[in-house]
């Protein structure tokens, strides 16, 4: 039986690109059935598009809008997700809307997320930026990638793999930025492999 991949975004989609080339070439270790965007003009969508690949757009404002919390949107979410696609993972791939655990308790331990930084560094939003500043005011000689859990907590959950990245001097912002991006498509597609065979370590 296909295990099946729901990605949620909220971009441009680079490292969905690299989940679909990796099951285009059948190293993805499963099928992705669906793409949620939390944002109406993501480029994802069209990636998502171009590959066949069902999408669904979902944004916060609408619940907002409506006078209902984001606790209604997260769990309207899961329940969308679990009754029509019923998926053995969900990967976080450049989602950036903070999951509650209306969401995460429904998919208790099939939830993966992508983080430019290491274990324990740069948690939250603008991990890359962060780095960069500290590697320019001398206090970092090297940040990461990792693909780890998700659970209440932004960015604490166990790790699945992590790649350190050194910053190398005469970096600009962009070269950090390259390198990481570099990594992430590769590291993403074999964390997504790893956990659907069985081999990751546990989520607890």
């Amino acid at each position: 039986m296909t295990k099946q991949i729901v990605v949620l975004i909220s971009g441009s989609g680079s490292n969905l690109q690299a989940l679909i080339d990796a099951q285009q070439q059948d190293c993805l270790g499963g099928h992705i059935s669906l793409v949620v965007s939390n944002k109406k003009n993501a480029y994802g969508l069209t990636r998502a598009a171009n590959a066949d690949i069902p999408t669904a757009v979902r944004t916060l404002k609408e619940y907002r809008d409506a006078g209902k919390s984001r606790e209604d949107f997260d769990r309207d979410l899961a329940e969308f997700i679990a009754s029509d696609y019923a998926p053995d993972l969900i990967v976080l791939a450049g989602w950036m809307h903070i999951l509650s655990p209306a969401f995460i308790d429904r998919f208790r331990g099939r939830i993966i997320n992508l983080h430019p930084a290491l274990p324990g560094e740069l948690d939250g939003a603008h991990a890359i930026d962060r780095a960069y500043d500290e590697f320019k005011a001398g206090s970092r000689s090297r940040t990461g990638v990792m693909v780890h859990y998700v659970i209440p907590e932004v960015d604490k959950g166990a790790p699945i793999l992590v790649e350190e990245i050194p910053c190398k001097e005469g970096d600009s912002l962009e070269d950090l930025e390259n390198r990481i991006h570099a990594v992430e498509h590769h590291i993403l597609p074999k964390a997504v492999k790893l956990v659907l065979s069985g081999n990751a370590k546990s989520a607890e």
